[in-house]
């Protein structure tokens, strides 16, 4: 199966479900930003339940995502990281996983494909994992691949069945599922990729 997939910050753990299942995978770069979406946005679990981290941009108009600039008018690489260790620093697996997870903000590109990029090649490294992926040329309308373009909302309920696992704070909230790669990774450790292999869409 080939996919279209967006280009997103920390995904949620549906959207490396379907990279990693996916026979060939491309990445859509030029597509015109959407707001309030996971492109510079990813959910946490922190002390007070679901957590968004938001990475500012650069407002200049409907651009193509490829073109779109990260605003540094505020110190927001430092916040993330300070509340990705508030929130998992306690969790079996953040310790050992601390050093990779932290070269993700030490990245100082100013554009924010190339930032997501950087960052979901770590994520692979932490799995372990080296899956190809190519880069749209252009945009289309009705793709060849499976459209996967407008299929993770940042405001709806995810669409994929996901079997509940220890969270930090599962005790005090309950389980959230879909959460960022991060969750599942500083929750679940080595058993991440199986849990993302296993995962169906409803």
């Amino acid at each position: 199966m080939k996919v279209l997939l967006p280009i997103f910050y920390l995904p949620p753990i549906s959207w490396f479900s379907v990279f990693h299942n996916a026979e060939e995978v491309y990445f859509e770069q030029f597509e015109n930003f959407p707001k309030q979406t996971y492109r510079n946005r990813t959910v946490i679990y922190g002390a007070n339940g679901r957590l968004p981290l938001i990475i500012p941009i650069s407002h200049k108009g409907t651009r193509a995502l490829n073109t779109i600039e990260i605003s540094e008018r505020e110190d927001w690489r430092s916040l993330h990281w300070k509340s990705i260790k508030n929130a998992y620093q306690s969790s079996p697996y953040f310790e050992f996983y601390e050093d990779r997870l932290a070269e993700i903000f030490s990245f100082a590109s100013s554009s924010l494909v190339d930032f997501n990029l950087n960052a979901i090649s770590i994520i692979q490294k932490i799995l372990k994992t080296e899956k190809q992926f190519h880069l749209t040329n252009s945009y289309e309308f009705t793709p060849i691949q499976q459209d996967f373009r407008s299929e993770f909302s940042a405001k709806q309920p995810s669409a994929f069945e996901l079997e509940e696992y220890y969270q930090t704070f599962s005790d005090k909230f309950g389980f959230e599922p879909d959460l960022s790669v991060i969750d599942l990774i500083c929750n679940k450790g080595p058993e991440t990729l199986t849990y993302i292999k296993n995962i169906i869409t409803k």
